[in-house]
C-alpha cells in the first residue's frame, strides 16, 4: 500500500461487511501492539432456576485493577425481589478477587440509573441528545473492599 495515493471517502447508511471486517481487524492489530490485551478477562454471574434456565445474568470484563459490567439482566418475573443486586454484588466480589477496585458501566436513564446509584455507584459522565430525551450515563464504584494504605 502507498500512503501517497490519492484517497476517495464513501459514507454508507448499510456499510458493507468487508471494510467494516478490516477495520476491526486494522484497529484490533494497532491496539494489540500498545496494550496487553491477552490480560482482559471475561466475568459473569449467572442465575438460574433448577429447570437450568438462565433468568438473571451479570456479565463484563476484568483488566488490571478496573472491571467493565458491560450488561445486567433480570427476567421480568424475577425483578424487584433483589436478584439484581445478589447477581450485581457476586459479579463484584468476584471482580475483588481479582484484584479490581474500580467498577464501571453504561446505562440509559430508561434502564436503570436508580438502581446502580443506591449501590453505591456514582455519575461520572452524563451524555444528553438521545432521542426522545434519554441520557445515558457512564457510572463507576470505586475502591470496592480494598483498605487504604497504612500511613507510613
Amino acid at each position: 500500500m502507498n500512503a501517497g495515493q490519492p484517497l476517495s471517502l464513501t459514507t454508507h447508511d448499510d456499510p458493507p461487511p468487508e471494510p467494516c471486517r478490516v477495520v476491526d481487524a486494522g484497529l484490533g492489530e494497532a491496539n494489540d501492539k500498545a496494550a496487553p490485551l491477552d490480560e482482559v478477562l471475561p466475568l459473569a454471574t449467572f442465575a438460574h432456576l433448577p429447570s437450568g434456565e438462565v433468568v438473571g445474568g451479570a456479565i463484563g470484563r476484568t483488566w488490571g485493577a478496573c472491571c467493565e459490567l458491560q450488561q445486567l439482566w433480570v427476567h421480568d418475573g424475577y425483578r424487584r425481589r433483589g436478584l439484581g443486586r445478589q447477581l450485581l454484588q457476586a459479579f463484584e466480589a468476584r471482580a475483588e478477587a481479582r484484584g479490581c477496585q474500580t467498577i464501571y458501566l453504561e446505562t440509559f436513564s430508561f434502564q436503570a440509573p436508580a438502581f446502580y446509584r443506591a449501590l453505591g455507584y456514582d455519575v461520572a459522565l452524563e451524555l444528553a441528545g438521545f432521542a426522545p430525551g434519554i441520557v445515558k450515563y457512564t457510572m463507576v464504584r470505586r475502591a470496592l473492599s480494598v483498605s487504604p494504605p497504612s500511613p507510613a
